[in-house]
């Protein structure tokens, strides 16, 4: 169990968004770790869920994403998540997040 499903909190940064984000810029897991001035490998271990990010670095994600104009949504902390998803007009289910280029 994550810090953040312990505490109750949704978390924004999974291995999913993370991977979803890089995509939507269309950049390299190298190309992405240069722009947030950390390694390629800790972008490769985000996007496997092997660590999730945290502190500066999840700011640092937001304000990236905010910039590059990928929209995603903080999913509730478990207790307040709903049984059942939205349903769009055709009976899905629909996703919280944007999808990449790619990600089909």
């Amino acid at each position: 169990m994550s810090y953040h499903a312990r505490r109750g909190r949704g978390d924004p940064w999974d291995a999913r968004r993370v991977r979803a984000l890089r995509a939507h810029m269309g950049l390299t897991q190298q190309q992405m770790a240069e722009e947030m001035g950390t390694r390629q490998q800790t972008i490769s271990e985000w996007e496997t869920g092997m660590y999730l990010p945290r502190g500066t670095s999840r700011t640092l994600l937001r304000l990236i994403a905010e910039r590059a104009g990928f929209e995603y949504q903080v999913s509730p902390p478990p207790e307040e998540a709903r049984d059942d998803p939205e349903e769009d007009s055709n009976g899905q289910a629909q996703e919280i997040i944007s999808k990449a280029p790619g990600d089909f």
